[in-house]
């Protein structure tokens, strides 16, 4: 599903327009990405938890030109999903 699919698919629910569905979205995602920026969590509940997950500093090696490839420690976003919500998923696509 796409965002456009989305947004068209709460106005048909709801009844708002699409408009005001696509501002709502995006300030929805524009706020999450904010605040997992600045190391803080976002916790929707019966939806899940988004934050930002330290990645240790690692040391690879590149076969074809035989040479090692530092990669520093950095953070990542992660989306952990709830109970609830895996439970769902675990139930519907099985």
């Amino acid at each position: 599903m796409t965002k456009l699919e989305l947004i068209k698919e709460i106005s048909k629910k709801t009844g708002i327009e699409k408009v005001i569905v696509d501002a709502t979205i995006e300030a929805l995602m524009e706020n999450i990405k904010e605040h997992v920026a600045k190391n803080e969590a976002v916790n929707l509940r019966g939806f899940g938890n988004f934050y930002a997950k330290k990645r240790a500093a690692k040391v690879t090696r590149n076969i074809s030109k035989n040479i090692a490839m530092h990669f520093p420690a950095r953070y990542v976003p992660v989306f952990r999903p709830a109970p609830r919500f895996k439970e769902k998923v675990k139930k519907t696509v099985s």
